[in-house]
């Protein structure tokens, strides 16, 4: 099984760093979120939670400083790694940074391979400290564990309002829903894969998240009756059916060649809507592109 990608959000409102920053992540094989200032990052952070942050100091409106420590007071939030960006280098903006609850502090012009290296240890430490919260916060709130057998070992409070919402019975939790898991995971299903549940009056799915087998598993419940990202970025932005998946995977920081994957077409294709989606958003780059995504996301 293919090894989950590094999460990164990369939080600056310069287009000349965020392109540089995305091509060496990219280069890195690492998954990347776009924010143009504080606000927007803390709301990215709470619909998708970043492995680690690279965040700009000096931002209009909401700075790095006054985001970090936001960040450090939610408590889900707070054992993100923040790596801080700036081309301040006085001793004091470094010793601020650090006390407003960053690991590191890079000054621009960013050198990439340093970038890499630190961004490895931060996060290498991060998965030693946490990484089972970590893997709990990754994909929203409608969480819950369950055995090779189907049952539930743990699930939030929000997971059980669904399963309410749905007029999903314990006894159907019990029995048809742990039936449905039982086989489905005896087939290894892949991270991200779903299965569309059975016997309700009400459409509910299950995504996995995590998946080891001899391990409870962790999975994501889906409301059916919620429009889905591509839906939401179909209606705002006037954009295709095909064009707003290709956005969608694009805002969550997948390449050309990891969209053509997920949506069985070619690169080229990818590359071809790209050139389509660009014009309609009145953006010249993915990273433009992606960031008004990702503002739509936000706000539903």
């Amino acid at each position: 099984m293919a090894a989950k990608n590094d999460i990164v959000l990369v939080v600056d409102d310069s287009p000349d760093a965020l392109s540089l920053i995305n091509d060496t992540l990219e280069t890195a094989n690492m998954d990347i979120l776009v924010a143009l200032e504080g606000k927007q990052a803390l709301t990215i952070t709470k619909r998708i939670r970043p492995d680690i942050i690279l965040l700009d100091a000096i931002m209009p409106n909401m700075d790095g400083f006054e985001t970090c420590k936001a960040l450090k007071a939610d408590a889900n939030l707070a054992t993100i790694p923040v790596i801080f960006m700036t081309g301040l280098s006085d001793t004091d903006d470094i010793v601020k940074g650090l006390e407003a609850g960053g690991v590191d502090y890079l000054t621009k012009p960013i050198k990439p391979n340093e970038l890499i290296a630190r961004m490895k240890v931060h996060l290498n430490n991060a998965r030693l400290t946490n990484s089972a919260q970590l893997a709990l916060d990754s994909t929203g709130q409608h969480l819950m564990t369950v055995s090779d057998a189907g049952d539930i070992e743990w699930a939030t409070p929000q997971t059980y309002a669904l399963f309410a919402k749905a007029r999903a019975t314990d006894d159907w939790q019990q029995n048809d829903m742990a039936m449905q898991l039982r086989l489905w995971l005896s087939q290894n299903p892949a991270i991200d894969s779903r299965i569309q549940l059975q016997n309700l009056d009400y459409p509910l799915s299950v995504k996995m998240v995590n998946n080891q087998t001899g391990q409870e598993r962790l999975l994501k419940l889906e409301d059916g009756k919620r429009p889905t990202g591509p839906h939401l970025l179909k209606q705002k932005l006037d954009l295709t059916e095909r064009e707003s998946e290709v956005l969608h995977w694009l805002a969550n920081g997948k390449t050309n060649r990891d969209i053509a994957q997920i949506l069985d077409m070619s690169p080229r294709t990818v590359n071809k809507h790209l050139e389509q989606i660009f014009p309609k958003l009145g953006v010249e780059n993915r990273t433009a592109a992606a960031g008004i995504a990702l503002k739509v996301l936000a706000n539903d």
